[in-house]
């Protein structure tokens, strides 16, 4: 009887093994719905990453992944070491041959890339992604935690968050009510109430001119920026160029009291990037206003 018992007892760990070896895979699969609505299943933890929009390549390297990224889009430059990846082009003109020699397991871009189901009809994940104001900023960081296993993205979350109320805390209390215009393009566009940016700009206690409803980052008419004179003008330096020769702009404020923050390149990248820098724009968008608001 014994021996009959001990040979069930084996017949059933060698069956409860088998299915072990079943399910394991399946414990660590990773499911997720990306910005498409479009629900992606990967059997494990992407090793090979190519990243085709900078905010997301920053993410990335933020989670400390950075080593997984085998690949990057043209305007990844941050931080210094995915300078040295292979570039793949534009999120809007990827090269689709580029990123396959790549032999990547995912690869990340925008949900207004046109790249995607050309990807996955070649049989590669795609997971696109495309925040463009805090909530989904957050969402993104914390998907892209699960995605490469980090358990600590919500405290990073959490750092980027005391960063901005910090940069609201230095500002004195003059500031507040002032109205601004930020520009991202010379289009020109406009950073509108709804984006990350306007979100930071309401956060600092100042007043966008560019209402919510109009869309995260609108074109706009230049004679609308006239009309709103704002007190204070923040611009990247290459679209700054003939900004004050636009009719009627030298008779702003804004203009005439030099209250125009141009900020360089590398400071532009961080402040349109919605991602783990969104902090120290903050602090760049707040030492702008008391620099120059009395």
């Amino acid at each position: 009887m014994k021996g009959l018992v001990g040979c069930r007892a084996g017949r059933v760990a060698t069956v409860l093994a088998g299915l072990w070896l079943l399910l394991a895979p399946l414990a660590h699969a990773l499911e997720m719905v990306d910005d498409r609505g479009v629900r992606v299943m990967l059997a494990q933890s992407p090793q090979r990453i190519v990243s085709v929009l900078p905010s997301l390549t920053e993410t990335v390297c933020a989670l400390g992944r950075c080593s997984r990224l085998v690949g990057v889009d043209r305007y990844s430059n941050f931080p210094e070491s995915v300078r040295k990846l292979p570039r793949v082009g534009g999120g809007l003109d990827p090269s689709i041959e580029a990123i396959v020699a790549l032999r990547p397991d995912l690869v990340l871009l925008a949900a207004s890339s046109p790249a995607a189901a050309r990807l996955e009809s070649l049989g590669l994940k795609v997971v696109a992604l495309e925040p463009k104001n805090y909530a989904d900023a957050r969402r993104v960081l914390l998907q892209l935690g699960v995605l490469l296993s980090v358990t600590d993205a919500p405290q990073l979350w959490a750092g980027i968050e005391a960063g901005v109320d910090a940069a609201t805390r230095s500002l004195a209390p003059s500031i507040r009510g002032k109205r601004i215009y930020f520009e991202v393009n010379s289009g020109p566009y406009a950073a509108g109430a709804d984006s990350f940016l306007g979100e930071t700009l309401t956060r600092l206690g100042v007043v966008n001119i560019v209402p919510a409803g109009m869309g995260p980052f609108p074109k706009i008419n230049p004679e609308f920026v006239v009309r709103a004179d704002p007190d204070l003008i923040m611009v990247g330096d290459t679209n700054f160029a003939g900004m004050k020769q636009r009719p009627g702009w030298s008779n702003m404020r804004a203009i005439r009291y030099d209250r125009v923050c141009v900020f360089p390149p590398a400071q532009s990248d961080v402040m349109v990037r919605p991602g783990p820098r969104m902090a120290e724009a903050a602090r760049a968008m707040a030492l702008c206003l008391s620099r120059h608001l009395p």
